[in-house]
């Protein structure tokens, strides 16, 4: 299956090569394993090691866990709409991002310079840009205290499925 990303006024965004793992109370989890395609308009990346992405029934981020990446640990996208769409992930990327940094930076809120300048291009409506305002602090805190599910022990869960996936494919 495709995550498939778009922007708020329609345009594509990423795309991610994932496969359905399971669900839990947090969500739905996809995974993506080594080497699996991952590109935008302009940008073919090959994922970085293994990962593994949160969909959580509000439909307000999608967090991502990495395995090996050597920069990035957790990388949490704020988004609008995230939901299933005949059997895919699909959501509108909405510019803020929290991460936790494996290179010193810690966990902060980034692309904020990109929030403001496109809640102004597209017209996000002002509830929205509240209630995302909030989700992305409170996502902060909770991954700074390392609350599940963006703890150690979630994540191991999940990357377990998804290596067990993998081996029932040899």
């Amino acid at each position: 299956m495709t995550f498939r990303w778009r922007k708020w006024d329609g345009a594509p965004h990423w795309e991610h090569e994932s496969v359905f793992l399971g669900s839990d109370d947090y969500g739905d989890w996809v995974g993506q394993r080594d080497g699996w395609r991952s590109a935008r308009p302009g940008v073919e990346a090959p994922s970085h090691g293994a990962s593994i992405t949160l969909i959580p029934a509000s439909g307000d981020y999608a967090a991502t866990i990495n395995d090996s990446h050597p920069r990035i640990r957790v990388y949490i996208d704020i988004a609008w709409d995230v939901r299933w769409d005949a059997g895919e992930p699909v959501g509108i990327d909405m510019d803020l991002d929290v991460v936790r940094a494996l290179d010193g930076r810690g966990v902060f809120i980034d692309d904020r310079d990109e929030w403001d300048e496109h809640r102004v291009r597209y017209g996000y409506p002002a509830d929205i840009v509240q209630r995302l305002e909030t989700v992305a602090l409170d996502l902060e805190a909770r991954v700074i205290a390392g609350a599940a599910p963006f703890d150690d022990q979630t994540a191991a869960h999940w990357f377990g499925v998804l290596r067990d996936l993998g081996s029932n494919d040899d």
